[in-house]
């Protein structure tokens, strides 16, 4: 018997052919019942969303998780606004990117053009659904999206509405299909459905990025773990230290731009460190840190190397105090995932030596990591955070979602 996965493959790739015409026009009016249709089924979403949360609670997932997986009014509301906000940003296919005119006539048109067929494969976060599915449709893509089973009933009830907003249009339901059965089988199907999927993108912990970059056939495009840094240099003025690392830290900790290890200038710690790590404990931080940490506050516990290399997506942070801006480099280098990375410093060359140092898709001075967001950088939502160095890095938007394509014009020239 022919598997979901592999005829959902096949739908997905005939529909994709269908969207490779359609025009911009066509694509922001599916966009527009998308958004509509998420609000009238709201209701139905949420009874969906909370099988999920009981399920979830029931196996004693922690709060960070069951937050991802949550689904309110409130989010559902700002799953339609970003959909709307999608519809008003420039469509990238059919951009010309370089044009190129030859002695003997012929006319050469490099072009942005749909990938084609976008396998998405994510873990908890039910927005990572509609996300996929209206920034592909958006960029003329097909996509076959395969969610964990914490957010199975969302998922299903996400795409439900997605097709039910798509039977009002031109553009094919087939062109958004979701597998929905969550079994490991149908993940490592799809890891390997080079028949249809031109690339897979993997959206989740480093265990998932890591299973799928190592045993993925088809094109891997690869979003990061967010074990993201903070280093407060000797100069930094502590009202900005304060406040950004608690926004780093506690705004939503349970996201990949959130911060998870704090580095500090010794000078600095000296006179501001007990006060920054208390505000951050009354704020309900968990402190892990290394000798000179844990002699300074009494709530410390000693920091493991595991701690430093962890991406914790709750209330906790490891804390290292290095000698300069070189150490903190270092110690990025070594533990983090190319992910956002943050200075704190008011002197513009230790600024500009840490930006050009670190290895990261995003670098900050005097700022949160929290920014590292598609909607944030303007592109609408965002199928995920790239920390590789081919093709895209950091948020990708609109035009992440495209390849390129050349178109040659000729007159009867033949090559001599």
């Amino acid at each position: 018997m022919t598997s979901e996965v592999y005829l959902k493959g096949q739908r997905a790739k005939a529909a994709s052919y269908v969207l490779n015409i359609k025009t911009t026009c066509e694509k922001n009016d599916a966009l527009l019942k998308i958004a509509e249709q998420l609000i009238n089924d709201q209701d139905v979403l949420i009874a969906e969303n909370l099988k999920d949360l009981a399920s979830g609670k029931e196996k004693g997932m922690p709060p960070s998780t069951l937050d991802r997986i949550m689904l309110s009014k409130d989010r559902i509301s700002a799953m339609a606004d970003a959909i709307r906000l999608l519809v008003t940003l420039n469509d990238p296919v059919g951009t010309i990117l370089e044009r190129i005119d030859k002695e003997n006539g012929l006319r050469i048109e490099k072009r942005m053009v749909p990938i084609g067929v976008i396998g998405m494969i994510y873990e908890a976060r039910p927005n990572v659904t509609v996300d996929a599915a209206t920034l592909s449709l958006k960029t003329g893509n097909a996509v076959i999206l395969r969610g964990s089973s914490s957010a199975k009933f969302s998922n299903i009830a996400l795409v439900a509405s997605i097709h039910k907003a798509l039977e009002k249009t031109s553009i094919p339901v087939d062109a958004v299909q979701l597998i929905e059965d969550t079994n490991r089988e149908t993940a490592k199907e799809l890891f390997h459905l080079k028949e249809y999927l031109d690339v897979l993108i993997p959206r989740g912990g480093k265990a998932l990025i890591d299973l799928v970059v190592r045993e993925a056939s088809v094109p891997v495009l690869e979003t990061g773990a967010g074990n993201c840094h903070i280093y407060i240099d000797q100069t930094a003025d502590y009202i900005k230290a304060e406040t950004i690392c608690l926004n780093a830290k506690t705004q939503r900790p349970s996201v990949c731009n959130a911060a998870e290890s704090l580095l500090i200038h010794p000078d600095w710690f000296c006179e501001h460190g007990s006060k920054l790590l208390n505000a951050m404990h009354d704020a309900g931080v968990t402190i892990v840190g290394d000798a000179t940490v844990c002699q300074t506050v009494n709530f410390a516990q000693l920091a493991t190397e595991e701690d430093y290399a962890t991406e914790y997506l709750d209330l906790k942070i490891s804390v290292k105090v290095v000698e300069n801006v070189f150490e903190a480099i270092e110690h990025i280098n070594q533990y983090g995932t190319n992910h956002s990375e943050a200075i704190i410093t008011e002197d513009p060359l230790v600024a500009d030596t840490f930006l050009n140092n670190v290895d990261a898709a995003a670098v900050y001075h005097n700022a949160s990591t929290r920014f590292t967001d598609g909607f944030e950088f303007g592109y609408g939502a965002e199928i995920g955070i790239s920390t590789q160095k081919l093709h895209a890095r950091g948020p990708m938007g609109l035009p992440a979602l495209t390849s390129t394509k050349y178109f040659i014009h000729g007159n009867g020239q033949i090559r001599q």
